[in-house]
This record gives structure tokens, sequence and C-alpha cells, in this order.
């Protein structure tokens, strides 16, 4: 008995001729045979979500540490929130919809415990063997350390997932194959060498709408939980204003509400405006461009999703007071501090004595390693770490360890 795979619904209306189309994907590295009842963009989204690094996410910092409460975003409900908006602005430009969510699912991979703190961190130790950067460990992650499959390491995505991990902020290199961002990170150019990912140009809108939804979730719920946590107020927010009017327009309407219906009264209308702004902003760029297909969008001489001129300047107001507010604060700066020395001190350790990466697979295997590669699966192995782990690792590991709170 077969499945007629056309038959079955994939949810969603008629994908825009520019959307990517699953069916004729560029494929995957390792070739496989098609699933009879899952669009090959549909089982990338799936081979995400089960993945070890998935569930990491669960335990990995955000903005504030976790012990600091359970109401505070963590990594993994962070990319839940990308996720949700990427899928609404997908269907909204009738893109493909598994694709747009599986980026979005995908791009946090590499973040190390701490945040960007962790971050920081390791890209300094690891400097003298090319440094750290999440996009590339995210990459290095889906393509070589998660070990599930008996064909394969990593898990084998297609060619447009690999793509939008990759490029959902831009190109990598300009025509001339000169660096946008500085030089490419050099795991992201290994794989290029097996799977070009064609670094010179514009990701799939796909990737672009999962980009520019990761704006949206963080200005909106660093918001929250700075609301929540202390540092921010409502007179704080009154100095952008866009964030006035919207608060405005709920005291209008309801009077007499509490704080923390009106907080979450500010922040779907934040969502929705800046949502909406996208969409009418890549409306205006697709109707101008008039794509036939995704590779108009990927040959376009600019983005396509993105926020208008207006709704830019508010969001570079919003990063600002963020960073004033909470990313800047003393007591966070205190407690990035003694994050940045829990990293630092267990990548001393594992490089003077690597058995101390006691859960890791190779761990018997890389003793006799120069430092370089060395250094690299260190990397690998902090990079990998939840908050929760790192701290119980330092405690074994040394006398003291910075008190996170």
């Amino acid at each position: 008995m077969t499945i007629d795979r056309r038959a079955l619904g994939f949810g969603g209306s008629e994908r825009a001729v520019y959307a990517a189309d699953p069916w004729t994907t560029r494929g995957r590295l390792y070739p496989e045979d098609d699933s009879p009842t899952r669009s090959d963009f549909q089982r990338d989204r799936d081979r995400i979500v089960h993945t070890t690094a998935f569930r990491r996410l669960k335990h990995k910092t955000q903005v504030f540490i976790a012990q600091d409460g359970d109401h505070y975003r963590t990594r993994l409900t962070h990319t839940i929130e990308v996720a949700q908006i990427a899928r609404a602005l997908a269907r909204a430009l009738k893109l493909d919809e598994d694709l747009a969510e599986g980026v979005a699912l995908v791009h946090d991979f590499g973040h190390t415990p701490f945040g960007h703190t962790g971050e920081d961190a390791l890209h300094e130790v690891l400097l003298p063997y090319g440094g750290f950067d999440h996009n590339a460990q995210s990459l290095r992650i889906v393509t070589k350390l998660e070990r599930r499959y008996a064909e394969f390491d990593g898990i084998n995505l297609t060619w447009e997932s690999l793509e939008g991990l990759v490029k959902h902020n831009g190109p990598l290199l300009t025509p001339d194959g000169v660096g946008t961002r500085g030089p490419v990170p050099q795991p992201i150019l290994d794989y290029c060498e097996l799977h070009d990912l064609e670094l010179a140009t514009y990701a799939s809108l796909e990737a672009q709408v999962a980009a520019i939804a990761d704006d949206i979730a963080y200005n909106t719920h660093d918001i929250d939980d700075g609301l929540r946590s202390g540092y921010l107020t409502f007179d704080m927010l009154e100095e952008i204003p866009f964030l006035a009017g919207l608060m405005a327009e709920v005291r209008a309407r309801y009077p007499h509400l509490e704080p923390s219906r009106f907080t979450h009264e500010i922040m779907r209308r934040q969502i929705t405006r800046m949502v909406e702004d996208v969409i009418s902003v890549a409306q205006q760029r697709l109707s101008s461009l008039r794509p036939e297909s995704a590779a108009d969008i990927r040959a376009a001489d600019q983005v396509i999703a993105t926020f208008s001129d207006a709704m830019a300047e508010t969001d570079r107001q919003i990063k600002a007071m963020l960073f004033k507010r909470i990313y800047r604060n003393p007591d966070i700066m205190r407690i990035r501090a003694g994050a940045a020395q829990i990293v630092t001190d267990l990548f001393g350790a594992y490089m003077a004595s690597p058995k101390e990466m006691q859960s890791h697979y190779w761990v018997d295997h890389i003793a006799g390693l120069a430092d370089a590669p060395k250094a690299r699966h260190v990397g690998d192995y902090l990079a990998g770490m939840t908050d929760t782990y790192a701290i119980s690792a330092h405690r074994r590991l040394f006398d003291h360890t910075p008190d996170l709170r």
C-alpha cells in the first residue's frame, strides 16, 4: 500500500512563486530517500526539535540567569517565541512555513551557557585558535557534533535550512569575496568546501523572516522581563515615543488595569505593530522586485523582510534602552563577570586535563592532540553546556564558584 504525497495536506495556502519549494530542494549533503508523509523542510524542523542541542536550550540564559526566577525567558522559550513569529510572517507572505520555523528553531543552537557573556568569554580564550562564533557553532552542531544517525554525523539538514542558519542575517561575503562582517569563521568556510552555501547572496525569504522575528521577539520579551525584574519601569518606557503611544492607547481603553495585564497589553501590541510593519515593507519590496523564484530573492541587492525606517529607529531606541538599563546595569555586569570567570576557568582546566570532560564521547582520544584541535574540542564541550551544568562542573573542579545572583 502506497501513499500519494501530493494528495496529502501540508498546511497553509498555496505558496508564492518566490517561496522556497520543498519539492525541489537542493538536497542534503548525504542523499536520503524521500519521506512519504512529510516534505523535506518538515523533516528538517522535526530533526531540529529532537536534537540534544534543542533540549539544552531549556537551561541556557537569555538575559537573566535561570536562578533569578522561573518566569524569565530562557534560550528555549526565546526560540519558541521566535519560531511563532517567523511562522506568522511566513504565512502572511505565502512562504514555506516549515522552513521559516526550522531556521528559527535552530538559529541559537550554538549559544554558550550564560548568554552573550559566555560567548564573549569563550571567544577570548579561543582567540589563539580561531575564536568562537555562535553562528558557526550552530553549523558545527547540525553538521558534525550531533551524533544520532547510523550513516552520518550531524542531522543532515537540507541545503536551504543550512543556508538559512548561516545567512539569515545577510550575506557573509561581498561579490568580491570580502567578509561583510569581518573574516568568515573557518567552520563555515570548511563546510562550504563540501556543500557550497553561496555566502555572497542573501538567504531565502523564509530565513529573512526568521531573522527579523528574532529582533521582534527579544525586543519585546526583554522589556517584559526587564519590567518583571524591576530594572525597567513604565516611566522609562515613556522615553521611547513608540512605547509611550502604546501605553497611552492601553490606558485609554483600560484605565484601571493591573500592572501585569497592562504589561501584556503593551507587549502584544508591540509584537503586532512590528510584525505588520515587516509585512508592509516586504510587500512593497516584493512589488518592486517582482521575483519569479526563490533564486530572485537570493540575487536581490537588498533584504526583503525588514523594518521601515521609522520602525528601525524605534528598534534602535529600544535596544539602546535595554543596553543602558539592563545589559549594562551594574548588578547584571557583576553577574556577567562571575559567569565569564566560570567559562574561563573551565577552559583552562579542560585544556590542562581533558579527562575532566567526563561525559564527552571523545575524551579518551584527545589528550595527545596539539593545542589547536584540542582547544576546538574543549570549545565544543563548553559551548554545549547548560548554565546549570557549567556551574556544577566548576564547583567540582574549584574551591570557589562565583555566586550568579
